[in-house]
This record gives structure tokens, C-alpha cells and sequence, in this order.
């Protein structure tokens, strides 16, 4: 058995120190665990207050647009939706415009749910932006732009 790498070790430090993707999703991960540990005694997560909020609209909100907006496929949004359905604070029913489109909305209990979060996100968000200092809207433009 050869102890030749294919891959150098120093492209492992490369990709370590530069990856974009890496940083990305570490970042992503750091900043997940933070608003998970905040919302918690709400009983939400993170991506379900997105989720939430993102229903938080005048009109039910159709599928596919819900999924465009968090970046997510309709099985993953699916998925997601099912245990906050279960609790009583969504609801899924089919667009009367067409049958084989669902639309999604809060429900009373949702939005109720909703208001408490708000204001802990709202601290917790404050507290984020301030670790990136003069550089948060900086950051949020190229974030955007990648996404």
C-alpha cells in the first residue's frame, strides 16, 4: 500500500483557509446554533421562525414561492412544514384557484407564536450585528449577492 496522496496536504490547508463555501457554511452553522439556543424557549428553531415569518403575509402564500424564498426544494418545504402543521400553527390547503397547488397560511396560534419570537430574534439579531460592526450591511449585500 502507497503512502502517496493524490491531494497534497497543503491544498487541505489551501481549502482551509480560503474556501468561501467552507467559511459559508461554518458561519452559517455558528450563526444556527445562536438564534436555535434564542428561540428555544419559544419551541421554535432557527429555519422555523424563517419559515413562519415568511407566511406572515396578507394572502396565503403558494408553495413554490415559499420555497424560492428560503432557498429550499418543495420536498425539503414539505417536510418542514409537517411538524409545525401538526402543532396547530399553519395550515395547508389547496389553492381554490387550482386543485393541485397548495397554499399555506398561519394560524391564529401561528401568528400568536410568531409575535413572541419577533422580539427575541430582534435581540439576538441586534447582538449578531453588532459582532460585524460597521461591516453588517457590507456583509448582508455580498450575502445576498451570492445567494
Amino acid at each position: 500500500m502507497s503512502n502517496k496522496r493524490d491531494v497534497p496536504f497543503e491544498t487541505t490547508l489551501l481549502v482551509r483557509d480560503t474556501c468561501l463555501c467552507l467559511h459559508a457554511q461554518r458561519a452559517a452553522r455558528a450563526l444556527a446554533r445562536r438564534f436555535d439556543e434564542a428561540l428555544r424557549p419559544v419551541g421554535l428553531t432557527n429555519g422555523q421562525f424563517s419559515l413562519l415569518m415568511s407566511l406572515n403575509r396578507p394572502q396565503p402564500a403558494a408553495m413554490g414561492s415559499i420555497a424560492s424564498l428560503l432557498a429550499m426544494d418543495r420536498t425539503t418545504l414539505t417536510a418542514a412544514l409537517k411538524p409545525l402543521e401538526r402543532r396547530g400553527l399553519l395550515k395547508v390547503q389547496a389553492d381554490p384557484k387550482d386543485k393541485r397547488s397548495r397554499l399555506i397560511l398561519l394560524t391564529p396560534e401561528g401568528l400568536s407564536l410568531l409575535a413572541r419570537a419577533v422580539p427575541i430574534w430582534e435581540d439576538t439579531h441586534k447582538a449578531v450585528e453588532a459582532l460585524a460592526g460597521d461591516e453588517a450591511d457590507r456583509l448582508r449585500a455580498h450575502l445576498l449577492a451570492l445567494s
